[in-house]
């Protein structure tokens, strides 16, 4: 059995955005609704589709001789005079089949002893799904009209049955702008804007435009209203109106209070066209009313709605429910001003931990990429460089384990750290040794950094390699008659142990030599961590991918390293991708 609040408290309780409950504002409207429930003057059930009474107001508990709270749960015959019952059942069942509204006349035995009333039955559909149905009770025929038609309006603007559909829209509404908001993929301000005002438009609102603070200055953002050719007309022509301090959205924006008009005596409320005819007068609106785009510390801009006069006024309740939404929209257009910023943070610092571009080195040609795995908010440890060193060139890459601005500083200081030292170091082994020690010196608490370093200096017609690990995979050489050999150099990274606490902890150290045609491919875990979805492992395909790979360009090789593994990942990398590959040309003269 439900209790008598049970209707209008079932409503969804939408969430702020951060996963919280319905503000205050919410809550206080759901009041009101219930008030107006309760204490409308004209008797009003709502019931199931098998009749049984779902809630009463204290009207209908007086005309059928109940207290609501007795006759939620049962059915509305049994408070019906006998010889009526039949009929009851039938509109009752006819009224939930067809969808449509019925009435017929009935005796109610009452308090007072028997009395004809007429009873108005109606469907109602709510935002979840169910179905109910809504009757109305009237003594005589006060608010009937003929056989099947619906109620007849009250002085109060609409039939109970009207209020409550009211009531289940407003609440529909806040819900389905809540989801909007959260489903907001998109991070777009401009795009969040747009689809809120559209799902006001027609509903709500005869007209909805939507102003936002842009370098100090109100600007028309978004204008819509009725469907039609002639509407987009003076949408256009509004939103090329820009808002002129005094008017309304002005107002509601500096002061960050709310304004409701029933009915607007200043025409130049939304200010005037370029020809000087009022907008409100342009859009025909007798009714406006406006509430700030705010998240409660700051103002966006401002949120008006306007009507015209066949579609209402509006009223407090209207108040409540756009404050609300324009609250919503505030904590919305914060939410995408600050995803944006840090996106915009994250590719700069992203940016600055990688070489802008590669140099051009006689004898080789060079090719790299870097491909984030997920939203790319957070900075990558990945890093690579290619620089000059005494008699040759150094090529390095590596990883810091983690993400974010810890992550980003340990990078910039392990890459610098290893090209500053192998300006004056011969051999890599001894760069990676002093930048572990550098690193160590950092304080950079549990993080650590793999790495590999590469001289490569001609003799001749051959490239010498002499690499330098420090616990990062690989790297593969891959020759021009498609022999690959996979490389390891072992070797602990870089910042976890000192020679002095761990003397046999410092680099591995390989030599190898390059002919015409060869290319030495580095790449990052990103690569050898990279899973399917059955969860087999990239690693273990990919020296058979490279032998493939023989005879092709550098650019050729990363394209095709790239395009392997977001195909076998299905594009859910596992770790930041980072691929280097160096492949021999001419050697130079």
């Amino acid at each position: 059995m439900w209790s008598a609040n049970d209707d209008l408290d079932s409503a969804p309780t939408p969430s702020d955005g951060r996963g919280e409950r319905a503000p205050e504002g919410l809550t206080a409207e759901r009041r009101l609704l219930r008030a107006v429930f309760q204490r409308a003057p004209v008797p009003l059930l709502v019931l199931e589709l098998d009749g049984t009474i779902r809630r009463a107001n204290a009207a209908a508990g007086e005309l059928i001789g109940a207290s609501p709270g007795y006759a939620t749960g049962r059915p509305l015959t049994s408070f019906v005079d006998v010889a009526s019952q039949a009929a009851v059942r039938s509109h009752l069942a006819a009224a939930a089949r067809a969808r449509a509204p019925r009435q017929l006349t009935c005796a109610l035995p009452g308090r007072g002893g028997p009395s004809d009333v007429v009873l108005a039955l109606g469907p109602v559909d709510l935002p979840d799904g169910q179905r109910l149905l809504v009757a109305t009770v009237a003594p005589g025929g006060a608010v009937s009209g003929p056989l099947g038609a619906p109620p007849k309006r009250t002085r109060s603007g609409g039939s109970a049955g009207d209020a409550l559909h009211a009531m289940t829209r407003r609440m529909d509404t806040v819900t389905s702008v809540t989801r909007l908001l959260l489903d907001n993929s998109t991070f777009s301000e401009a795009v969040t804007l747009q689809r809120c005002a559209r799902l006001l438009a027609g509903d709500i609102a005869s007209w909805v435009i939507v102003v936002v603070a842009r370098a100090g200055r109100l600007r028309r953002q978004y204008v819509i209203g009725p469907p039609g050719e002639a509407a987009e007309e003076l949408a256009r022509l509004v939103r090329r109106t820009e808002p002129r301090p005094g008017t309304a959205p002005c107002q509601v924006h500096s002061a960050r209070r709310p304004m409701l008009l029933a009915n607007v005596d200043d025409a130049t409320l939304l200010g005037s066209a370029p020809d000087g005819v009022p907008l409100l007068m342009t859009l025909g609106a007798t009714s406006v009313l406006s509430v700030p785009i705010s998240d409660g510390a700051e103002s966006y801009g401002a949120l008006t709605l306007a009507r015209v006069p066949e579609d209402g006024r509006f009223e407090i309740a209207d108040l409540a429910l756009v404050e609300e939404i324009g609250e919503h929209l505030g904590v919305a257009v914060r939410v995408d001003r600050m995803f944006r910023h840090r996106s915009a943070v994250a590719e700069t610092l992203q940016a600055s931990l990688l070489p802008s571009r590669l140099p051009d080195i006689p004898g080789l040609e060079l090719s790299a990429v870097y491909l984030p795995a997920g939203e790319g908010l957070e900075v990558s440890g990945d890093f690579y460089d290619v620089f000059p060193v005494r008699d040759g060139w150094g090529i390095t890459i590596g990883d810091v384990c983690g993400k974010g601005q810890e992550a980003a500083a340990m990078t910039a200081a392990a890459r610098h750290a290893i090209r500053v030292l192998a300006t004056y170091e011969r051999d890599p082994v001894d760069v990676l040794t002093k930048a572990n020690e550098v690193i160590l010196g950092g304080g950079y608490e549990d993080r650590f950094v793999t790495a590999k370093l590469a001289y490569l200096k001609w003799d001749r017609r051959r490239l010498q390699v002499a690499l330098a690990s420090a616990g990062h995979p690989g790297p593969a050489v891959v020759r021009s008659d498609g022999r690959v050999e996979m490389l390891n150099g072992g070797g602990l990274p870089l910042g976890l142990f000192s020679s002095a606490e761990l003397p046999d902890a410092g680099p591995g150290a390989e030599t190898l030599r390059l002919r015409t045609g060869d290319q030495l491919v580095f790449y990052s875990d990103g690569v050898t961590d990279a899973r399917n979805a059955e969860l087999a492992s990239f690693d273990e395909r990919l020296a058979d991918e490279l032998a493939g790979l023989a005879g092709k360009t550098a650019a050729e090789t990363t394209r095709a390293i790239q395009t392997l593994l977001t195909g076998f990942t299905q594009d859910e990398l596992r770790d930041d991708l980072t691929i280097l590959v160096a492949r021999v040309t001419m050697p130079p003269e």
